[in-house]
């Protein structure tokens, strides 16, 4: 992120349009040269044809269990119709299968309470609960029975619910123990209600501040459990212990095993092969829900770029990749990354990135590629993209932040290889502090994108803004990176960076207490 441009921006300058910066490393040869392509692309992109793009994925999602989870129908049918569009256009298309390890549910999880106001919670990451890592199957009805809980919470971190076997002193066998987040990690917890004859285990956030929501992935740290355990919010496990004699009914029917799912490939007929641009976005969802957002507005975004590029005759091969299986550990772009020979690699100038591109409360984030503002560069390159992407938002006087190469999506793999890399991102479960609510718009205090991995995460999730602004991003620097005649990028390195991502699609773990 530049300081200097950020600075006039944020603080309400109109930034008159400026040139995008020639991306030649090894020679300066050839400053931008598609600036009527640029022209022609952009206006040919529209954020509502993205959109009917995202109407055909939440289609397919809606006909096949609410998913385009990889692994199953719902993705090949995302995939096959992304292959449709490109054969149509003229793109020479490759379907890439591999295999993979699926870790989900075969079907959906089930809590509710039965007794008093039946009530049926909400499965999912900003639902109301989730079933743990290493969690067994089972379907449970029983009473909830509370293990020494602190309501309300003290102001720190301190419970010991469940931490001690005399917690358990008097539970009644058969019952479901509840349990509070504290000072020991889950797998003591449910060990020790294991231990005391409980038919199944729910533990609840703590309730101070930052610690009263669902985590992303609350795991047990292996095998031996044998009761289906669950980690639910403050607010369900307050409401789960204000009346003695609760019942409720809890289902988890998990399966892991061997799955294909594919990658899809299209490259341009025209444009110098050694010499190629690259834009991906992954085409998966979590099982949770249709994935209209994350990430079906970054895979319709380049979907809809490289439909109405196909008529063009670029100087660079250019490149659109549809992912699978980047949430189970951005698996997709990582099996093709290694696939390629050193001399293949060698010959993808840049890797662009797009994933969740119309975030409803969104900020509109470029990835930190010179890393003054995380402390994490990319490869040589990465500050151009980054400054490419700058001067496209300066030119329409908008407003932008850097956002952090974190891991968390597929660049991950092409910045370890040394591939220099960038992109666009709305957010995720972040929220919006009150500076950027002031800057951007929207609400503070909320997700950046409040159904992030959620059934809630459809077309009603999406931000026109957003997505129609990042549509027209892509177009311009697709258009200007596939017509740049100088050299448009540095050989990628054959070590692997210490950078190679290690989070689990956007998903951290967190196995403690």
């Amino acid at each position: 992120m530049r300081s200097r441009l950020r600075k006039g921006l944020l603080g309400g300058v109109t930034a008159v349009a400026v040139a995008l910066s020639p991306l030649a490393f090894a020679a300066p040869a050839g400053a931008h040269q598609g600036k009527d392509h640029v022209h022609k692309l952009v206006k040919a992109v529209s954020g509502k044809n993205v959109k009917k793009h995202l109407r055909e994925l939440e289609a397919i999602a809606g006909a096949n269990g609410g998913t385009r989870v990889s692994g199953t129908p719902g993705f090949d049918a995302s995939r096959d119709y992304v292959v449709r569009k490109l054969r149509g256009a003229g793109y020479d298309v490759t379907v890439q299968p591999f295999e993979f390890t699926f870790d989900g549910y075969v079907t959906p999880p089930v809590l509710k309470r039965t007794s008093q106001e039946p009530k049926t919670y909400t499965h999912g990451f900003f639902g109301d609960y989730v079933a743990m890592g290493d969690s067994p199957s089972g379907a449970v009805s029983g009473t909830i029975q509370a293990v020494d809980l602190v309501l309300p919470p003290g102001p720190v971190n301190s419970s010991t619910s469940g931490c001690e076997a005399s917690d358990f002193d008097g539970f009644v066998a058969g019952n479901v123990a509840l349990m509070q987040r504290g000072t020991c990690n889950f797998r003591i917890k449910v060990d020790n209600a294991m231990a005391a004859g409980a038919s199944a285990a729910i533990v609840f956030n703590e309730g101070q501040e930052g610690r009263t929501e669902v985590d992303l992935n609350p795991v047990l740290g292996g095998p031996g459990v044998t009761i289906p355990s669950f980690f639910a919010s403050f607010a369900v496990g307050r409401e789960l212990a204000a009346t003695a004699g609760t019942t409720v009914t809890m289902n988890w029917d998990p399966v892991v095993e061997t799955r294909t799912t594919y990658n899809v490939i299209a490259k341009t007929r025209k444009g110098n092969p050694d010499n190629v641009v690259m834009l991906g976005a992954h085409l998966d969802s979590v099982q949770e829900g249709p994935g209209i957002n994350d990430n079906g507005s970054g895979s319709a975004g380049i979907l809809e770029v490289a439909l109405q590029f196909a008529k063009t005759k670029p100087k660079n091969q250019v490149r659109f990749a549809f992912w699978g299986a980047e949430e189970f550990g951005l698996l997709g772009s990582e099996h093709y990354v290694a696939s390629l020979s050193e001399e293949e690699r060698a010959k993808i100038a840049l890797y662009l990135n797009f994933d969740m591109i119309g975030s409803p409360n969104y900020t509109f984030g470029i990835y930190d590629g010179d890393g003054d503002a995380f402390g994490t560069a990319g490869p040589p390159g990465s500050d151009v993209i980054e400054e490419d992407f700058e001067k496209f938002f300066a030119g329409r006087g908008l407003p932008f932040k850097g956002t952090a190469f974190t891991g968390r999506s597929d660049y991950g793999a092409f910045i370890a290889a040394g591939i220099p890399a960038g992109g666009l991102f709305t957010g995720a479960e972040q929220l919006k502090t009150a500076e950027e609510a002031a800057i951007f718009g929207g609400t503070a205090g909320i997700p950046l994108d409040p159904c992030y991995h959620s059934a809630c995460d459809t077309i009603k999730n999406i931000n026109d803004k957003a997505l129609d602004v990042n549509a027209d991003a892509i177009a311009t620097l697709t258009a200007t990176y596939a017509f740049d005649t100088g050299t448009i990028g540095a050989a990628p390195t054959a070590a692997a960076s210490s950078r190679a991502a290690t989070a689990q699609g956007h998903r951290p773990a967190d196995a403690t207490g």
